[in-house]
Formats: C-alpha cells, structure tokens, sequence
C-alpha cells in the first residue's frame, strides 16, 4: 500500500459546558481530537486521532501537517519501519525526543495506519495483532532503551508462554466481554445529587468499580467519598484520581485522610515524570491499602520502563493516543507483563475507549492470558460519533467484530464539530 493523501482535521466539542471530564486540575475540557486521514492510491482509508481538551488541539493538527511529508507517497507495508519513520527524523525529534505534542501527531498517523491494514485484512484490530506470531509483534517495537529491562528474546518467550491458550481466551472474550469500570458519576463539578445518582445507576447498570475525581478541596473529597460508598456499598471498589494535582507529601496526606472510605487506587497523585515520587507515594500507600495507578500522561515507553523498575505503581494505565501508537503501546503491554503487573487503560476522552479496548484484548488473548484486577475505563461520553461505538454492557466491553480500530469519526460529526467552522461552535 502507498499513502496518496493525508488529511487532517480540528475536532471539538463543548463538553465544558455540563462539566463533563472536569478534574481538579483540567476544570473546564473541551474534549477534542487532532484526526487525521489517511487514503491510499486503491482507494482504502485509514482513521486515527489523539486526544487534547480544546485549546492547543491546533498546534497537535499543524504537527500532523509537519509529519504529513513522511507518509504522503510513501509505502505503508511495514508497520514497524512507519512509527520508525515518524519518530526517529533527527530534526524533529530535537523538539522532543519522543514526547509532547510532536508524539501525539505520531500516535494519530501510526494509529491511522493500523486502522489501514486492520480493515484491509477484514479483522477488528485487536484480532489483526492477535493473529500475529509473537516474533511479528516483537519486530514492531522500537527496543531502544529497553534491553535493560526486557529484551526481544524474553518477550517472544512472555508470549509463547500464553499462545497455547488464545484460542480458549479468544471465546471467553467474545462470551463474556472484558471487565469496565465508570468514570461517569464522578466528574469534579458534578453536584452530590448527581454523585449520588450515577453511582447508584452504575452499580445497577453491572459495574463493580467506580472512579471518582479528587485533589481540589480535602473536605470536599471526604464528604464526595463518604457520599460514593454510602451508594455503593462496601463491596464496590471506588479509585480515585488526584490527574497530577499533588506533591508527593501532599499526596500522602490526603490519601490518609482518604483511607477510611477504602479506596482502591490513586490515580496520577503527582506530576507523571516523577518516578521515584510515585515509588515514595506508593511506599506510604502500601500499609492502608491503597494502590497507586498512573499512565494517562506518561510520555513513552522510557519512562514506564521506569516505573516499573522501580516499582512504583500496582496498575499500567496506558492511553491508545499518548504514547506513538500501536506501536508503542505494544512495548508497554510486554513491559508491564515482564513486571507482573495489570494493565488497566485510560479512557473516556473522544474515542479512547472505541480504540484502546483493542490494546486490552490483545494483552488478554496474547500477552499477559490474564484478566485479574484488569478493567477498562468507560465513559459515556461522545460515542455516536464514531462508526463502530463501543459497546459496554452488564459492566463489561464487548469487542467489536467491524474491521479497522475502531476510530473513524462519522462524516457528519467531522463537519459539525470542526474548530472554529462548524455549527456545534457556530
């Protein structure tokens, strides 16, 4: 395959307006998506996006345009060598060596380019690597700063070790769906009434765990807290994410004080980049019982290597659109099962939870061949836009059988919601 065009596309819409997605540092998002598509010279398409909340989605859409020139012309057969291409360029790397804003450019193409080759092939994308022979999946990895913690020799044997069983996982997936949790009741400006409410309706609805946003006020966490389990009960578990608001003193404190309403993680209590604040944090969690959970803003896969070497986090929370795509992301799901420890995604946004489901059953059916203490975060946000929508029942994914990643905004929802052009901003 040779791309022909690479078009590209600001996507918002005003979810500020309800305070949806609000957080104790991020209290106004508008949630959006930098997209781009790529169309070949037969005609087939690929879609990818990565996710900002609102302003700055501009500056991710011109370093789309930037990189546009190493894919327009260009052959699309190996999947390895494109994110190579995207993300090794001397000139723009010295932006940022695989991070910030050129990254996530990188993560939409080489997304794109998996929805390409998956709808190609006929097979929803999490089939498509699932399919993949563990040497396949290795040569996709850039293996750059890793050998120290895995090589590609272990991680062909981390998968050999599970091949045996794809075929029985790959059934109890399509039967049962993999495990979700809501984020739904627990956006910060959302009155008690309305905690209260959803968290009731998600118990009802078949979740076992709730997510609730933290980090502005202490007494206010406590008397949301207090107000979650009294509607849950005690058998529901209910994380809590601080989204980097903490020093890693504060941090401690706060959960103490958090401590006897049982909850079951602390997601992003400090700043991403600060490994061994996570493992001090984590270090003074451990005796209450309390997890620390962190991956939504973590650059790439360097820096996960390192929190997993120094073991400071009990849960991998990779994002589809943060790190350089697929291709990254792969890296991270053999990073993580090297270290034992579970993958449980970030989601929500626009379109992460359509995309990153595939990330998790491909761990599940080829990676890790384990689902304890996994779940996905669901949002029930903005999903009829999207082609194929997730689908999210009895408190648990079902995966999609549509081919591609799931990840092509409907025509209409491009037009409508184009910054600044389109009539939602109109």
């Amino acid at each position: 395959m040779k791309i022909k065009t690479v078009e590209t596309y600001d996507i918002r819409f005003p979810t500020s307006r309800d305070l949806d997605g609000s957080d104790a540092m991020n209290p106004d998002p508008d949630y959006s998506a930098a997209y781009v598509v790529l169309r070949t010279e037969e005609g087939a398409e690929g879609h990818g996006f990565t996710f900002t909340i609102g302003r700055g989605n501009e500056v991710v859409r011109a370093a789309l345009d930037a990189l546009a020139p190493f894919v327009a012309g260009r052959g699309l057969d190996d999947l390895g060598e494109f994110g190579r291409r995207l993300t090794h360029d001397s000139q723009i790397r010295w932006l940022g060596p695989e991070k910030g804003v050129m990254h996530l450019a990188a993560a939409a193409l080489i997304n794109a380019a998996w929805d390409l080759h998956a709808r190609a092939a006929g097979k929803p994308l999490w089939r498509f690597l699932s399919d993949m022979s563990p040497e396949a999946i290795v040569d996709l990895v850039d293996w750059r700063y890793l050998s120290d913690a895995l090589t590609p020799a272990e991680a062909v044997e981390l998968m050999a070790q599970v091949e045996s069983g794809q075929k029985e996982r790959t059934s109890l997936l399509e039967a049962h769906g993999y495990p979700a949790y809501t984020t739904s009741a627990g956006w910060l400006g959302y009155p008690d009434e309305k905690i209260d409410r959803l968290a009731r309706q998600a118990v009802a609805d078949g979740f076992r765990q709730i997510k609730l946003k933290v980090g502005a006020d202490r007494a206010d966490d406590v008397r949301r807290l207090a107000l979650a389990r009294a509607a849950v009960g005690p058998d529901v578990r209910i994380a809590v994410d601080a989204n980097q608001r903490w020093d890693v003193g504060e941090a401690i404190e706060w959960m103490t004080e958090l401590s006897a309403y049982d909850p079951w993680w602390i997601e992003e209590p400090t700043s991403p980049d600060d490994v061994l604040g996570h493992a001090a944090i984590r270090r003074a969690l451990i005796p209450k019982g309390i997890r620390v959970a962190t991956g939504e803003h973590v650059a790439n896969r360097v820096v996960f290597k390192q929190l997993l070497q120094a073991d400071a986090v009990d849960f991998v929370q990779l994002d589809a659109c943060r790190v350089a795509g697929v291709n990254e992301n792969l890296a991270i799901l053999l990073l993580a099962a090297k270290f034992g420890k579970p993958v449980c995604p970030h989601a929500g946004g626009v379109g992460l939870c359509e995309a990153v489901q595939h990330l998790s059953y491909f761990d599940y059916v080829a990676v890790s061949g384990r689902l304890d203490d996994r779940v996905i975060e669901y949002v029930d946000h903005l999903h009829e836009h999207f082609t194929d929508p997730v689908v999210v029942e009895r408190g648990a994914y079902r995966p999609p059988s549509a081919p591609g990643f799931s990840t092509r905004i409907r025509p209409e929802s491009l037009i409508r919601y184009s910054y600044p052009e389109g009539a939602a901003w109109n």
